[in-house]
């Protein structure tokens, strides 16, 4: 049923008429881990991406739209509109990324 939740970007869905049900959130926290973190002290000294961590930051952005999702199913919406990204770093090996949006129901 969560998987069915649309999750736009945009404000409006061409072609529906909804109401407002309220805000919506998806949050995690992903710790890295030693292997990454020597890894990525490595690539600092001799430059490029992380592969690592874009793959820690992708994952947790995945899960949050997930959680975010679901939020919403058990809200009873139909789609999220105006959903956004935040992220930020907890500490020096943790990292949080949140999605978050509003919630609809069709007419």
């Amino acid at each position: 049923m969560e998987n069915q939740i649309l999750v736009t970007t945009t404000e409006l869905i061409p072609g529906k008429e909804y109401e407002i049900i309220g805000e919506v959130f998806g949050l995690t926290t992903q710790s890295k881990n030693v292997v990454r973190n020597i890894g990525a002290g490595l690539k600092n000294i001799v430059g490029g991406e992380i592969k690592a961590y874009t793959e820690l930051l992708s994952e947790a952005r995945d899960i949050a739209i997930d959680r975010l999702r679901k939020n919403a199913s058990e809200m009873g919406a139909d789609a999220v509109v105006m959903m956004r990204f935040d992220s930020d770093s907890i500490s020096q090996d943790m990292e949080t990324v949140a999605a978050y949006g509003t919630a609809v129901k069709f007419k």
